[in-house]
């Protein structure tokens, strides 16, 4: 049996620190509507993409924005690594907080699929007001206008929880 020293790094495991802006927009509520994602790692920009999604409402653009993010994450992230979710929804936020219950059958699947997919990283979840959250509700718009397609891969992944784009 191999004795670990204190200088010894092979057990040593470096988390990364993600965070993640969503946010959803639906024009006319349901409407056309887009999902706009934001995510870096340890500071540093790695994918930002706005995506059409359809009619929809705006809490389900939210909560999409959320599963699509999280489906991103859970392909990028390794287990253990801590993630911090903003979004200008407080319905979402303090759904995932445990502060409100989820009522709408609408968005059911779409938490259960969030929380299968934060399983083993170190969530939080914070509302901001929409001013600091700019960057994602631009993508969010930048989807609906230009009907950019979620990855098919993402459209797989869902399916398997129930949820159709």
């Amino acid at each position: 049996m191999k004795q670990l020293s204190f200088f010894d790094t092979s057990a040593a495991i470096a988390n990364s620190l993600w965070t993640m802006h969503i946010d959803g927009a639906s024009r006319n509520n349901p409407g056309p509507a887009g999902v706009g994602v934001v995510i870096d790692k340890d500071n540093e920009p790695v994918w930002q993409e706005g995506f059409y999604i359809g009619t929809k409402t705006n809490n389900q653009a939210e909560y999409l924005a959320l599963v699509i993010g999280l489906w991103w994450i859970q392909m990028n992230a390794q287990k253990g690594d801590a993630l911090t979710i903003f979004s200008d929804s407080q319905l979402l936020v303090y759904q995932l907080q445990g502060k409100y219950t989820v009522k709408s059958p609408d968005l059911v699947a779409l938490y259960r699929c969030a929380q299968n997919f934060m399983q083993g990283y170190r969530v939080t979840s914070t509302h901001v007001l929409r001013e600091y959250n700019t960057r994602a509700d631009m993508y969010a718009n930048k989807g609906i206008d230009e009907k950019k397609s979620v990855p098919v891969a993402c459209k797989q992944a869902l399916h398997q929880h129930g949820i159709f784009i």
